[in-house]
Parts: structure tokens; sequence; C-alpha cells
């Protein structure tokens, strides 16, 4: 999701030399979290890129990266979510162990809510006057939404052959989660999209959305976008009180998996990721009724995991194990600015501040080497390798 860069007035960030720390976790077979620090030096030979830390703690890969408030969280493969506090990006404390590999997670106000492996979305209050700061208050479908429906047939639905579940149940892994205008949406592998409010966590639609795994999410000005591995990203708009309904489908490549999508603020352009490397752009009417392609771009050697935009750059994370950084241009193009490179695995999620520092943005990224990693990029870099804004064109 887009996020408009604030400026603040802080001097370029520094680090100190290399440290460690310990977690607060009492696990016996959990490795203690690490971090290191390095001093500001130009990655890949850019000079507008630095590479701030690397974050150890996690025993499997890095699925998903929020921002809640002062903290950091990370979440992992392996059902551990580990809080970082900034700015010293020390472990803080650790969640969630042992309830279903977490594949997502968003933050709205005090609350944090994670979607598993399990098919379950969980939420988790926080508060800094309890001991317990992140305390498991529910999950979803609730029970509360279980008893009002489990007696009555025409609440079931065919998940598969001689299977049969609630309409408000996930049958199959939660891999993304968007918030939007008071309610939480939730995309799976088992094609649907379910719709949950927020005020009393009460699921109010579930959505045969597409033909094949649903593996990213993102929603703005009234639109929830879902990105598929059947190759497109559909908008789904809620006007009053009707539910949900098709706003219009956009096109990827033939047989290839879309495996992330973004939009900006406004929601006028829609980017989605591939499989194929390719980062693809689609501008909106007035009426978001009909897109047309403005951007296609190669991207990345290797299938693009993730993307995060934040004011006018777009990052994009791949199995390549690189960051690229993208400038929007007029009309929807994209400038390539510059390659991050570290990650020893695939780049599977992305994060960034909203605020500026030093002329720049934090990035966070996480990946398949266990390690989440901060970065710090410079906006308005003079140096931009190509323009890229017509279709088809070789990154």
């Amino acid at each position: 999701m887009n996020h408009p860069v604030s400026e603040t007035p802080h001097s370029t960030p520094s680090l100190s030399a290399t440290t460690s720390c310990r977690g607060t976790s009492s696990d016996a077979d959990d490795s203690p979290a690490t971090s290191h620090r390095f001093g500001l030096t130009p990655i890949s030979g850019f000079s507008s890129y630095r590479s701030l830390a690397v974050l150890y703690g996690h025993i499997g890969s890095v699925s998903s990266l929020a921002l809640c408030g002062e903290f950091i969280l990370s979440a992992s493969q392996a059902k551990d979510i580990i809080v970082w506090q900034q700015p010293n990006l020390r472990q803080f404390t650790k969640f969630g162990q042992g309830d279903g590999s977490v594949k997502a997670l968003v933050t709205v106000a005090n609350k944090v809510f994670t979607a598993h492996q399990d098919s379950r979305i969980r939420v988790w209050k926080v508060s800094r006057s309890s001991e317990n700061v992140f305390k498991l208050v529910d999950s979803l479908p609730t029970t509360k939404d279980y008893l009002g429906k489990f007696m009555k047939q025409s609440n079931y639905v065919q998940t598969r052959r001689h299977h049969r579940r609630l309409w408000i149940e996930h049958a199959d892994s939660i891999s993304c989660l968007a918030v939007h205008n008071g309610l939480i949406y939730s995309g799976s592998w088992d094609k649907t999209l379910k719709v949950w409010r927020i005020s009393d966590l009460k699921c109010l639609e579930s959505i045969k959305a597409h033909d094949d795994a649903i593996n990213g999410l993102v929603a703005s000005r009234g639109i929830v976008y879902s990105a598929s591995a059947d190759g497109k990203i559909k908008g789904w708009r809620k006007e009053g009180k009707s539910p949900h309904f098709l706003k219009g489908i956009l096109e990827g490549h033939k047989n290839v998996s879309l495996n992330s999508v973004v939009t900006t603020e406004e929601g006028w352009l829609v980017y989605g990721g591939g499989s194929d490397g390719f980062v693809m752009g689609w501008l909106g009417n007035e009426e978001f009724n009909s897109w047309k392609i403005v951007c296609e771009v190669k991207a990345h050697q290797m299938a693009v995991l993730c993307m995060y935009l934040v004011g006018d750059y777009l990052c994009s994370g791949s199995a390549d194990k690189s960051i690229r950084v993208w400038k929007r241009e007029v009309g929807g193009g994209l400038s390539r600015v510059g390659v991050i490179r570290g990650h020893e695995g695939p780049v599977k999620c992305l994060q960034a501040s909203p605020v500026s520092v030093g002329g720049g943005f934090m990035l966070y990224s996480g990946s398949l080497d266990k390690s989440l990693r901060v970065w710090w990029v410079a906006k308005n870099s003079n140096r931009k390798e190509e323009s890229i804004q017509g279709l088809h064109h070789k990154g």
C-alpha cells in the first residue's frame, strides 16, 4: 500500500559499530536474536543506499513485516513473531509461538491481526501498561460467529470432495491481509476473499474471487484488489450496505502467477508483480471501471515475490535475492533507480516507513535467509539507470 512521505528534519542516519543483543524469549531451542549494525557504506556502488542493520532471531524464513508505533514486527514461517524496538533495533519481545506458521500480519490502532497456515486469523491487543504487551484476545472466525451459524445447513459450503465447512471459515492457508474503511480482508489459497468487520470481528462476506490461490491484497479508495496465481488482479468495490461486487479485471501474462499487488494512495495506479519477473502497471479511469496497461517491465531475473510503495518510489523484492528501487513517472511508467543486494535468500516481504529520514526513507526487508534487513534509501536521487515506460521493455 502506498503511504505519503512526510518530511521531518532528521539528518542522515548513522549507527554504531557491530553489536549484538539477546532476546527476551526463554525458549531453550531458540537461538538468541542478534542485531548487526553497519556504517553508512554504499550498496552495489550506489551512493543513494545504505545498509543499516541485519537482524537475526527467527528459526524459519521471514514471511511478513508490519510497523506498529515504535515497533517493527517480523513474522516467520516457524510460527513466531518478533517485536523489534526502534530506534536501537533491539528485540523487545516475541509472541505467537505454536499458533501455526504465520503468513501475513497487519496492524490497526492497538490491535495486530495475524494470518496463519492453519486457516485462522488471530487478534492480538497491544498494551504498554500490561506485562504481556501483545496479548491474544480472539481468533477468526469467533466463537460467537460459529455458534450463530453452525446449526443451519444453508451456512455450509462444499470445499472439496466429501468436505463441507461454514462459509465463514477458510478451507486452506490464509496468505494475505488488508485493512480498509473499518474492514479486514483475508485472501486464501482456497481461492476466496473474506470480509471481516473490525468493530465486532464478524465475518460479513465470503467471495469466490479467483480460479487459483490468492497471493496478495491491497485496498484504496473503496476498492480492494486481489492478486492471484490465476494471473489476474481483480478489483472489488463496496457501496453502502450492499455486498462487494466485481469492479474490474486486470489481466497479467498468460500462465503466470501474480504474487503481489500495490496501489497508489489516490488509487489510480495499480502494480502487480509476477512469477516471470515482470512488474506490470495499470491506470484506471475516474469511475474505476476500466484500466489500461501503462507499464510492463522485466524487473527481475526471477519471480517478483513482494512490492511496496512509499511516496513516488516502488520497491520490488524477488526470488533472485535482490531488491530493486523504482521511481514512478507521470503516466505510471517506472525509472529504475538502483539495485539493493545483501540477502542470501529470496526476498519475501517489504515494508517502509512513511516518515522521511535524512532526505530518504527506511526500508525493511524479510527473506528466506531468516533475516530482517534495514536499509536507508535516498529520495530524489540524481542517478537513474534508465526510464522504463513502454510495454515489453526489457530491464
